[in-house]
């Protein structure tokens, strides 16, 4: 996606640490499959009140947006937000500064944080930690938004307003797969943002990020936006507004206001190789963090929906294997029994092309919406399959928290230019990997190698028909000369391409 990604870290776009372990924690990039985070809920707790003050109106079409006056108007709404927590560190351990990957994110095997701390002694157990972010208001009683990775692991959390008063927080509630936490202090009549609507966002809008980098409160930043509905690697609860506008840690949990005043993001990260800026900032829509919590103020938890798919993205070469005009859409490689999408009637080797009415472009773009759908709710889902379209509905289910030919034979040869060598699975191979069909891989060459397919692989399917026996893949492979192939590689399934010419 980036060019020379692999010497580039994601970071968390402001959780400055001071005192104790330093450094910055990265928000959590993975999906992990739990609920929510949450502190004790307050059903009680008022809703936002959007409408609270007048904010700038909109601007014509190409005129530049009055930033000081955004600024005036809003500044005193958006807080400084301090953490005390503990960190537990033995004599032996090397310094862990929150990445979610144990290792470089892109897989190089070592922590990307670490040759910034090389050489330091190692601090004793138990070690007093205490982090900067930021904040906004929402609500005049003293609801604040904010990043949950700000608050993530604090014993305490403290709220300072411009005016510099300073009020202790309860955390309501904090969602570590959105990112999002609400918090509340005993204020009344307290200035408020407006907030406004990330879907109209476009590319080359300008914005204005406000929040306290490194430490310096009530700091201003303007650019345009880059990119909307930004996936970032292992994250598909999110689609993120990239931006130009320069943010550091200290700014996490911050607004990000449109030009005409409103908010439409909270900035979340930075994609950085040093953990500074480099031109390249996100934010998470504020219409996605509104429905985050208006659940947390309703139920202090948060519920995902969930699908039970994997799913790829359809390049030009999938694209042409299952004769679909465009390469868009999520092509599922695995449905996950007693799903959703299997009580659904899903097959691997659908692609879906629209989720409840609204086009899907990719996997990621599926994943998002899949889990901001309500639990329980009901999707209709237009699925691409054996050429031709059909519709299914699915009822959603909820992310829940972690807690043929039988018998072996010789490796059979298939069409010179696919490359492959195959045989059956044995019946213990099959019983080993909880399949009914399959051919393992024995070797492989020419285009099968170059696409990627390797030794061990078990083939499962050629353009979504299940592979019963080496004479059927024999079959299938000489009808077209696109073949996706849907294999299994340890616990992982994915759709190869073949493109014989």
């Amino acid at each position: 996606m980036y060019p020379h990604a692999k010497h580039l870290a994601w970071a968390a776009a402001g959780l400055f640490a001071l005192g104790g372990v330093t450094g910055w924690s990265a928000p959590s990039l993975l999906h992990a499959p739990a609920a929510a985070d949450t502190a004790a809920a307050v059903p009680d707790a008022p809703a936002p009140d959007a409408s609270a003050t007048a904010y700038p109106s909109a601007i014509p079409p190409g005129t530049a947006p009055d930033y000081q006056a955004i600024y005036a108007h809003n500044e005193a709404a958006v807080v400084r937000i301090t953490t005390v927590g503990e960190t537990r560190v033995s004599d032996q351990q090397q310094f862990d500064f929150g990445n979610p990957f144990g290792q470089d994110p892109f897989g190089n095997g070592d922590d990307p944080f670490s040759q910034f701390f090389r050489g330091l002694q190692t601090p004793p157990s138990n070690v007093p930690t205490r982090a900067l972010g930021s904040g906004f208001i929402i609500n005049p009683s003293g609801l604040i938004l904010t990043n949950a990775h700000v608050v993530n692991g604090a014993k305490e959390v403290t709220v300072t307003l411009s005016d510099h008063r300073q009020f202790k927080a309860r955390v309501l509630g904090a969602d570590r797969p959105s990112d999002i936490a609400v918090l509340k202090i005993d204020a009344h009549d307290l200035p408020t943002v407006h907030l406004g609507n990330s879907n109209k966002l476009a590319v080359g809008d300008y914005v204005m990020a406000i929040g306290a980098p490194y430490g310096l409160t009530e700091t201003a930043t303007a650019g345009i936006v880059s990119a909307v509905s930004r996936s970032l690697p292992d994250d598909g609860y999110v689609g993120f507004i990239q931006t130009d506008a320069a943010v550091n840690p200290g700014n996490s949990g911050g607004p990000l206001f449109n030009a005409s005043g409103a908010v439409v993001g909270i900035t979340s990260q930075i994609y950085s190789n040093s953990g500074g800026y480099q031109g390249i900032s996100f934010a998470i829509p504020i219409d996605y963090a509104q429905q985050v919590e208006s659940q947390i103020v309703r139920t202090g938890k948060v519920e995902h929906g969930r699908l039970g798919v994997e799913v790829q993205n359809v390049d030009q070469s999938l694209a042409d294997s299952f004769h679909l005009k465009t390469p868009s859409g999520a092509l599922v490689s695995q449905v996950e029994s007693d799903s959703a999408a299997a009580r659904a009637g899903l097959h691997e080797g659908d692609v879906i092309l629209k989720y409840d009415g609204a086009n899907v472009a990719d996997a990621a773009s599926l994943s998002m919406q899949v889990n901001t759908t309500a639990p329980g709710s009901k999707a209709t889902l237009e699925v691409w399959r054996d050429g031709k379209p059909i519709t299914l509905t699915a009822t959603i289910g909820s992310v829940t928290p972690p807690s043929g030919d039988n018998g072996g034979g010789t490796a059979a040869p298939l069409r010179t230019e696919l490359g492959l060598a195959v045989r059956p699975l044995t019946p213990d191979e099959r019983d080993q990997a909880g399949l009914t069909h399959g051919l393992v891989v024995e070797s492989v060459r020419g285009p099968a190698a170059e696409a990627g397919i390797q030794p061990g692989d078990v083939v499962l399917a050629v353009n979504g028909t299940p592979v019963q026996s080496v004479s059927q893949l024999r079959s299938l492979a000489g009808r077209d000369n696109h073949l996706a192939l849907l294999i299994q590689r340890g616990d992982q399934r994915l759709f190869v391409p073949l493109d014989l010419g």
